[in-house]
């Protein structure tokens, strides 16, 4: 396993990690999560990633049921949570102080844990203003409960924002952003936030690196029965699927199956070492409701070394999404 520093902070994390949502509390007990996070922890995964909303807190509670059998050592983890979506109450939702005050008290005893390594504001929240959102997490870090903080998929201006007044102000500024970003989602990653990791030091904790599935290639004959867009929770990623943009993508992942095909690998292995090849991915969360998926997974590590600059402009070549560079006015 490599192991790498969280942007500018000086915490280290598993390239590849393992988050439980889709999995934990729909397609996993905590007998079949015990395994899989095995399996993971074996590999040297040390980042495990989760979520008050994931499965209505359910998830949260099968990953700490998980830790307490293992009786792994807590110095060993880098565990996470987010914050937003924490019931139906009136002050369940949002980055108010009190819920996420309340939501990380709950969110701890759901995981059987004195603290969380990360702590993510799950989504930007225009009702609360960010210096609220801000004092509340440095009062979450001053307790104890979490040593890190950041967000997940705000804006480049929202992260900013949120930064300069934590600085401004003598408090903690947010260190991660954990956004979508796969072969198909590219714009934000690689063009929106690209002046913040060298600006303030942006580490990406980045999700849906198969694009919910589509870049295994799997959806090529149709919707498999134990896949997630089988799930009655999930029918908007089915309709998204199902959709003239989905169809497209499942036509793409074809021929970059092929690419794999000669590469002698197999199609989410390259999907996850192109991730991995990127300088400002921090780390990558995999997911998996079988072993052998993350036997696999982990294999994308090796790949990466197989990503030639020939290969790259194959695989750019599929895409056809690559974004633009800035273009220079006064030479053009």
């Amino acid at each position: 396993m490599e192991y790498r520093f969280l942007g500018r902070s000086g915490l280290k994390v598993s390239a590849l990690s393992f988050g439980s949502w889709v999995t934990f509390g729909f397609q996993a007990d905590t007998s079949q999560a015990l395994n899989l996070m095995i399996k993971a922890y074996d590999h040297g995964v040390n980042f495990f990633d989760n979520a008050e909303q994931y499965a209505g807190g359910r998830s949260e509670t099968i990953m700490g049921e998980v830790l307490k059998k293992t009786g792994w050592k807590r110095g060993d983890l880098v565990l996470s949570t987010k914050i937003f979506w924490g019931g139906d109450g009136p002050n369940d939702q949002g980055l108010s102080m009190k819920h996420i005050i309340e939501g990380t008290d709950a969110a701890l005893r759901r995981l059987q844990t004195d603290y969380v390594d990360l702590i993510f504001c799950h989504r930007p929240d225009k009702y609360t203003p960010v210096e609220e959102t801000v004092h509340a997490m440095n009062q979450v870090i001053r307790q104890g409960k979490a040593l890190y903080w950041g967000t997940s998929e705000w804006s480049a201006l929202q992260i900013k924002n949120a930064w300069h007044f934590a600085r401004n102000s003598g408090l903690i500024p947010p260190v991660m952003e954990q956004p979508e970003y796969n072969m198909f989602k590219r714009h934000r990653v690689e063009v929106e936030y690209l002046p913040l990791y060298s600006e303030i030091g942006l580490g990406t904790t980045i999700w849906s690196p198969l694009a919910s599935g589509i870049l295994t290639n799997k959806y090529a004959g149709g919707i498999p029965g134990d896949s997630r867009m089988a799930l009655k929770e999930y029918d908007w990623l089915r309709k998204h699927l199902e959709s003239e943009q989905g169809r497209e993508k499942i036509r793409k992942a074809g021929g970059l199956a092929k690419v794999a095909d000669e590469l002698g690998v197999s199609l989410p292995q390259l999907a996850i070492a192109w991730c991995l090849k990127k300088p400002y991915v921090s780390t990558v969360i995999t997911g998996a409701s079988k072993p052998e998926q993350i036997d696999d997974n982990m294999k994308a590590l090796d790949v990466v070394q197989m990503l030639t600059e020939q290969v790259s402009e194959k695989i750019e070549s599929i895409l056809e999404n690559k974004p633009e560079e800035d273009r220079d006015w006064r030479t053009s």
